[in-house]
């Protein structure tokens, strides 16, 4: 098993301002998500503000991956391929998730969008899903053990009536796209590497309205659903591990100050 980074000062400094950008290009696609737009039209929007910040959008080319970003409707778990023929219609939920290449260092983050009228369980699933994100950043801090956080992410979503995917993780990221330790949104308490400081990683709990169950489109082989068509959800921050606690790298707004 590969050892997970601990980072340099100058390594997070770079990972800092990479995971900024990715967190503002969450914010300047808001306003394009609407009704009647093509998810493909958003991907071109993402990829030319990414490029006149100076970066390049990591999904692009990885794995043979198409497009600048990944955007998950309804069903859709994630890596959801932007497309001329996907057009937002009111009551859509989706996921937008971006990943930045600024200087060579790597920001993550993703969150979700609805258009118009969205149904009562689908607003649940969201304000459910961003809570378990919450809920699994209030684990970081040094000492604590990785397995910590899917054991609070999974705990309140199957109180709340929700599964939990367990297909697909987060991950360390900065230096390279995907880095050791892997991040289970469901696991065991007091499981898992310990945290340090200087490590950075993503946390992505991907939440099922219905069956937990991934299946993969074997046409494109990557568009990720549910197995039973039901609603899944997403919110994905890139966080450091610092001497007293975290810091959220991708957080914009403030919300974690």
């Amino acid at each position: 098993m590969e050892k997970i980074i601990i980072k340099t000062p100058a390594q997070i400094e770079g990972i800092r301002k990479s995971s900024k950008l990715a967190g503002q290009t969450l914010e300047f696609i808001a306003p394009f998500v609407k009704e009647g737009v093509s998810t493909e039209f958003l991907d071109q929007k993402i990829e030319a503000f990414i490029r006149e910040n100076g970066a390049i959008p990591a999904t692009l080319g990885y794995g043979g991956y198409p497009k600048s970003c990944c955007i998950s409707l309804n069903e859709v778990i994630c890596h959801g391929i932007p497309s001329e023929k996907t057009i937002l219609k009111s009551g859509d939920i989706l996921n937008i998730d971006v990943t930045t290449i600024l200087d060579g260092y790597y920001g993550d983050t993703s969150k979700m969008y609805t258009v118009g009228e969205v149904s009562p369980i689908a607003q649940e699933l969201i304000e459910v899903t961003k809570h378990c994100l919450d809920l699994g950043i209030q684990q970081v801090r040094p000492g604590n053990q990785f397995g910590n956080i899917g054991f609070a992410i999974s705990k309140y979503a199957k109180a709340k009536g929700f599964s939990v995917v367990y297909e697909f993780c987060g991950h360390g990221c900065g230096v390279d796209f995907h880095e050791e330790p892997q991040i289970d949104h469901t696991s065991r308490r007091n499981t898992g590497p310990i945290m340090k400081p200087g490590m950075t990683f993503t946390i992505e709990p991907m939440i099922n309205q219905g069956r937990a169950s991934a299946v993969v489109d074997k046409a494109d082989k990557w568009t990720a659903r549910t197995i039973d068509n039901k609603l899944s959800a997403q919110f994905e921050h890139t966080i450091l591990i610092t001497e007293t606690g975290f810091e959220v790298l991708t957080d914009v707004t403030g919300e974690y100050e």
